[in-house]
């Protein structure tokens, strides 16, 4: 069966839908070329006209269209008002830190009036990714898909109302939780159960016996999302740029950062209208969200008359708190794990992990008032290192060996145990935590497997956590407090997801493996942006091999200066 092309790709905002280093692209690959004008537009949503930071005035972003193996260079002009950076989410940027784009992590943000030239190079990636911005909140608005379709000569393996940087500064002013979105968003678009949103809802026109291939990205900041569409099953094929064996669903579970790939097959035979719908999926009770749902509207074009017709809701959307659906779903995903995509799994671990992800507070200063848990500073962390940015990059400052920039002692392990899931106790001596740069150095071509541990203070919930530089093989996740004797003896060895964000379940752990075989400055961090703000993440520095090309390339001539 053949696949039908949709112009778009599908953001959930939200969901986003979308149907001087010298690098050779790889073979019969090309060289593809964007500029990207950062600056400020003037959009209207919810009633409200408001003046956002766009990429060429565009919201969502322009699609990048590629293929594998191709290298992708952007230039980036800044012409708004503040700094910014761009991140190309997914792509592993084989010896290419300098490209990556995380502020004060791989390279000093790019100023008003200046320019940098990005070049990404695209290796295994195949299907959906994304580009954002990745400095502040800026990529609410400043984000797009990046579509990569398959090699010459192959084919699919498959048949078928606020300023947010208002709020932010807000939030670190007072150390309080981020105030809540007004809606999410399907496309830039909230959908017609908003007011003054009818006339705007996205819209994919369909016909009858043709299948679609969705691709689908969570661009939001702070909600995991489920996504159906009324009267059809979606069959998922795909996610973080990666096949996977398919599947059929009656919706998805995506979480911020993630990309997923589903064929929709038009198959009503009385055509119609249907609303495609996501729903915040939130597991944590105690923290205020924004249960909205954001539809688009999938009409059948071969039916005039149902084109009038009111759309159909979707009847197996789950509540915003159904865990056991995020649950069921997030366990169906495997690796295709064929010839051409093979699965290769590391067996034997150099380098053990357990971090543990934690909400925390930090001590409100003198003189100050504080809007976090009981008048502190609201705070996050990875094993009670709560990360903060240097005042220049990492990268550099590794690459230059500048001392004093950070400490390369970020533990393997918490700094004390305890019942980490134990919801019904978090007592107020666990709260605190402490501010440090600490990363990870590792050596070339070490395995390491990472166990995240959630825990229970402030609250236990999912928590989307991405790795820059790898794709990495989700091997095992439960509930409860992770069992080194027991667990690791039900890791999926043969065709576990291959990701680079993994959604780490409420009161529970996941865990993953992968070759640290791409030397640089890799960041990892937790996606809901609060917490990245907050400090929930730290910095892996993957030393050079002896090989040339295992070796990280030297930067472009024309770095952003800090």
């Amino acid at each position: 069966m053949g696949i039908a092309k949709i112009p778009a790709v599908i953001w959930l905002l939200g969901v986003v839908l979308a149907l001087g280093v010298s690098v050779s692209p790889a073979e019969g690959a090309k060289t593809r070329h964007h500029d990207f004008f950062i600056k400020e537009s003037n959009y209207t949503r919810l009633c409200k006209e408001r003046t956002v930071l766009t990429v060429n005035g565009q919201f969502p972003g322009p699609t990048i269209y590629a293929r594998k193996g191709d290298l992708v260079i952007v230039n980036v002009y800044n012409q708004g008002d503040k700094n910014i950076t761009i991140h190309w989410n997914g792509v592993d940027q084989p010896r290419n830190p300098w490209s990556d784009g995380p502020e004060y992590i791989t390279q000093c943000p790019i100023r008003p009036g200046g320019n940098f030239t990005y070049r990404v190079i695209l290796s295994e990636e195949d299907g959906t990714l994304w580009w954002h911005a990745h400095s502040d909140f800026d990529r609410t608005t400043v984000h797009g898909a990046i579509v990569i379709h398959p090699k010459l000569g192959t084919t699919f393996p498959f048949w078928w109302n606020a300023d947010v940087n208002h709020l932010l500064e807000e939030a670190e002013r007072i150390g309080s939780e981020i105030n809540i979105s007004d809606a999410n968003t399907i496309n830039g678009q909230p959908g017609d159960l908003f007011p003054c949103s009818k006339a705007g809802t996205y819209k994919i026109p369909v016909q009858h016996g043709k299948t679609y291939l969705l691709r689908i990205i969570n661009a939001g900041l702070s909600n995991d999302l489920f996504f159906s569409v009324a009267g059809h099953n979606l069959t998922v094929v795909g996610t973080d740029g990666h096949y996977t064996k398919p599947f059929a669903v009656k919706h998805i579970m995506i979480a911020p950062g993630q990309t997923m790939d589903a064929l929709l097959e038009a198959n009503r035979a009385d055509g119609g209208r249907y609303y495609m719908a996501a729903r915040t999926f939130a597991s944590n009770p105690n923290i205020e969200v924004n249960n909205s749902t954001a539809t688009a509207i999938v009409e059948y074009m071969d039916d005039a008359p149902g084109r009038t017709a009111p759309p159909e809701f979707p009847t197996n959307l789950p509540g915003v708190n159904d865990i056991d659906s995020a649950t069921a779903y997030t366990a169906q995903l495997r690796s295709l794990g064929s010839k051409d995509h093979p699965v290769d799994v590391p067996r034997q671990v150099d380098e053990h992990m357990l971090v543990t992800i934690a909400v925390n507070v930090l001590p409100c200063a003198p003189n100050e008032t504080c809007g976090g848990p009981d008048g502190n500073r609201q705070a996050a962390s990875l094993n009670n290192v709560s990360f903060v940015n240097p005042s220049v990059d990492i990268l550099g400052a590794y690459y230059r060996s500048v001392r004093g920039v950070f400490d390369a002692d970020f533990p393997n392990k918490p700094p004390f145990f305890f019942n980490f899931t134990d919801v019904d106790n978090d007592p107020v001596e666990r709260w605190a935590t402490k501010r440090g740069t600490k990363v990870k150095v590792v050596e070339y071509g070490a395995v390491v497997e990472v166990v995240f541990q959630d825990t229970s203070i402030l609250g236990a919930e999912n928590h989307p956590m991405h790795l820059h530089g790898f794709t990495f093989y989700v091997v095992g996740r439960g509930f409860g407090n992770f069992d080194e004797q027991k667990d690791p003896a039900t890791y999926n060895l043969v065709d576990p997801p291959h990701q680079n964000t993994v959604s780490v379940p409420k009161a529970g752990w996941a865990a993953i493996r992968f070759r640290a075989a791409n030397s640089g400055v890799w960041f990892m961090h937790c996606h809901f942006d609060r917490h990245v703000v907050w400090g929930m993440s730290t910095v892996f520095i993957m030393k050079d091999g002896k090989a040339p090309k295992a070796k990280m390339m030297p930067p472009p001539p024309n770095m952003p200066t800090c």
